[in-house]
């Protein structure tokens, strides 16, 4: 996996409103979104190891302590490579999810929105909405399905970017991409998905998720998900080459569909030019 070193002197300062959105690709599903003045993690896992002692094979792209001012962080579930504690607790800052996690974050003395599917919050001047994946929650053995798992909208003045969480391919693609016309950039999850007759009700692979990209109608497709951490069967490296394979297959340009490198920042919406790599 490809490694960038980030400028940590632009990422200080977010965008100003009416200008494009800076995303960040920290790994896994962990990106730091900045737009209308606003910084907001999604999914932060920054830490060395996830609770159980799974280590990463890469990054992460940014450490806590190299991270801009937190606005909120935006959690899609509770599966703990998606929601991790010490990294939430070590940002500090105030936390959005589904219905039921806000007791187990106030217990780790966080404050926090929960919200429900289609719900929206503000912050700053962005609208952040929860909107519906095709997944599951649980943290222990007796609580499955007890919190609300799900996927975010968020909306500023010059973008519009929607990052998926963990799902698996279905309907409420297309639903997203009705209820929010000209999305600028879709992060989606293209590993964790082998064997299929398992992990297809709840995973998508490569292919599905350049299907999700065309119901969503958007304009960018990033790729997340994949490589570091090892999950399931398939090899590490083998996600962005059936992604390359497929997007070549349907013939789409390979600026729209990127697979970024590890702390690699691109710019979309707000007039940004092709949304260059920075």
């Amino acid at each position: 996996m490809a490694c960038l070193e980030p400028d940590l002197a632009r990422l200080a300062t977010p965008p100003a409103p009416g200008g494009p959105a800076r995303l960040t690709w920290l790994g896994h599903a962990s990106w730091l979104v900045q737009l209308d003045g606003v910084s907001l993690l999604v999914d932060p896992a920054l830490q060395p190891t996830l609770f159980g002692g799974k280590g990463r094979n890469a990054g992460p792209g940014l450490r806590p302590a190299q991270l801009p001012r937190i606005d909120a962080q935006l959690v899609t579930h509770s599966h703990y490579d998606h929601l991790d504690l010490p990294t939430l607790t070590a940002v500090g800052a105030p936390a959005v999810a589904g219905l039921g996690l806000g007791r187990l974050l106030r217990r780790s003395g966080l404050s926090g929105t929960e919200l429900a599917w289609w719900q929206a919050v503000r912050v700053g001047q962005v609208r952040v909405t929860f909107v519906p994946a095709q997944h599951w929650s649980r943290r222990g053995l007796l609580d499955g399905n007890r919190t609300l798992w799900g996927g975010f909208v968020i909306e500023g003045s010059g973008a519009t970017v929607y990052h998926s969480g963990d799902t698996a391919w279905s309907g409420g693609f297309a639903e997203v991409g009705r209820r929010f016309p000209g999305i600028d950039a879709a992060l989606l999850p293209i590993g964790a998905y082998d064997p299929a007759w398992f992990m297809e009700q709840q995973h998508l692979n490569p292919e599905q998720a350049l299907a999700a990209f065309g119901a969503l109608g958007a304009g960018r497709f990033l790729a997340m998900h994949w490589g570091t951490f090892k999950l399931t069967d398939e090899p590490l490296d083998e996600p962005p080459r059936r992604l390359e394979a497929e997007r070549q297959r349907l013939g789409l340009p390979p600026e729209r569909v990127r697979v970024l490198a590890l702390g690699e920042t691109v710019e979309v919406g707000g007039g940004a030019a092709g949304g260059g790599s920075r």
